[in-house]
């Protein structure tokens, strides 16, 4: 049963994280403590039991939390909100425990992110334990779905690669540009392989090098075509278009960078571009519209909730008699990308301002 040492404190709604010791969890603790429209009460893990948050992630100071192993569902006891911090195939098997959680949920897993069955077992190789259950989360990206994670009892955080490659995209699908083949190289920093090592993020192999992994197979990419999808039909568009993704292991620790390359129609002018991605930008909290010119950069958004977004209108191809546009997108995987976006959604659901307690600076440089 849950412990009482972090016994009520405040009117404030009470949050829980099921899964504190990866990184995930970590930058939800780092963005939970401080925020003011919450109070994070409980933090679960089934390793570390009883050690403080602080003595895993040594960022941070005087908690006053240590890490439970207790069920999900008691961890849920008297909270208001419960992220799942936990890794992609393990969210899925607590479908049962979820369901008579009072809670609302907020899960940082791709386990609930598709609503095709055969999609999920394609790409995360195996078959879902609770098929019934997927579609039954909302898909927490705020610059598509807002007004449904507002009333959601569940809702699935979205994917680092699928946030960054569909915010570039977004406006061009809901405008009906979108059309053909669509190339999209993406580099990533270590950060999004978890804390745990691996021979694919050990840093004498990674530090100096770049390499392609799991290209064209990466499980973002149905998430990233359901995304564009939705899109086109919120713009009364049939989807017309095909997603080839290669992701690039990159020698940092956060970020992506991600570059689309499309076609339009060679009636498609740059003014039009602009004009469409502005628009449907226009108030959006954390995108910043860059203009045309290839301004995205990582540097830019470390540390922070920012998305940048930024394009090029080519010439028309006159092998196709198509237009060519690249459109580049940076991120904080971690943030905008993982734990900051689910906070966000957080936010939305309890009727918050969107960037309470979120909204700081990029660390510069």
């Amino acid at each position: 049963m849950p412990t009482d040492a972090n016994p009520p404190s405040s009117a404030k709604p009470r949050v829980a994280i099921i899964g504190g010791t990866g990184y995930g969890g970590a930058e939800l603790i780092r963005l939970l403590l401080p925020h003011p429209g919450v109070e994070l009460a409980r933090v679960t893990s089934i390793d570390h039991v009883d050690e403080p948050l602080e003595a895993v992630h040594k960022n941070l100071h005087r908690t006053g939390l240590t890490f439970e192993n207790i069920p999900p569902a008691d961890a849920g006891e008297g909270m208001d909100i419960v992220f799942l911090a936990l890794p992609h195939k393990v969210s899925a098997t607590l479908a049962e425990d979820l369901a008579p959680m009072t809670a609302r949920v907020i899960d940082l897993s791709g386990d609930f992110r598709l609503r095709d069955a055969a999609a999920y077992a394609q790409y995360y190789g195996g078959d879902h334990p609770h098929p019934d259950q997927l579609g039954s989360f909302v898909y927490g990206m705020p610059e598509l779905h807002r007004d449904a994670i507002a009333s959601a009892k569940r809702v699935a955080s979205p994917g680092c690669f699928a946030t960054t490659i569909a915010l570039g995209l977004l406006p061009l699908a809901k405008a009906g540009m979108l059309s053909g083949p669509i190339h999209t190289v993406a580099a990533t920093g270590s950060s999004g392989s978890g804390a745990y090592a691996k021979a694919g993020t050990h840093h004498p192999l990674r530090a100096l090098n770049l390499k392609i992994y799991k290209p064209l197979v990466h499980q973002h990419r149905p998430e990233i075509e359901q995304t564009l999808a939705d899109a086109c039909a919120q713009g009364g568009h049939e989807p017309k278009f095909s997603l080839q993704f290669v992701p690039v292991s990159a020698p940092l620790t956060r970020g992506i960078l991600a570059n689309s390359f499309i076609e339009v129609d060679a009636s498609v002018t740059a003014e039009q571009v602009e004009h469409t991605m502005r628009a449907f930008y226009e108030g959006a909290t954390f995108v910043r519209v860059l203009g045309p010119g290839g301004g995205a950069e990582v540097v830019s958004v470390k540390g922070s909730m920012w998305v940048d977004l930024s394009w090029t209108v080519g010439e028309v191809d006159p092998t196709t008699g198509r237009r060519q546009v690249l459109v580049t997108t940076a991120l904080d995987n971690l943030v905008k990308g993982g734990a900051g976006q689910a906070v966000q959604s957080m936010n939305i659901m309890l009727g918050l301002p969107e960037h309470t307690g979120i909204d700081a600076p990029a660390l510069w440089p």
